[in-house]
């Protein structure tokens, strides 16, 4: 089940569940696109691996599975 981390580990940019925007690597570190695509070249920071676009969860199963509401630190202590 992907955590479906809160916000960008970037910039700190809000990324809810729904959001079109968010890229995750295979160890769910989480970035909007902006800081995916022009500052990581879409390569985690943290890993080495690939970022791909966050799948959208269903919001029925939501209530069910809720999205993370931990914030992690920042790359590089922005």
């Amino acid at each position: 089940m992907l955590e479906l981390r809160c916000h960008c580990e970037g910039c700190g940019k809000a990324l809810p569940p729904g959001a079109p925007d968010a890229m995750i690597c295979s160890f769910e570190c989480t970035f909007c696109a902006d800081c995916a695509q022009r500052r990581f070249n879409d390569i985690c920071p943290n890993c080495g691996g690939e970022l791909a676009r966050r799948p959208i969860r269903p919001r029925g199963l939501l209530e069910k599975y809720p999205a993370s509401t931990t914030r992690r630190p920042l790359v590089g202590g922005a």
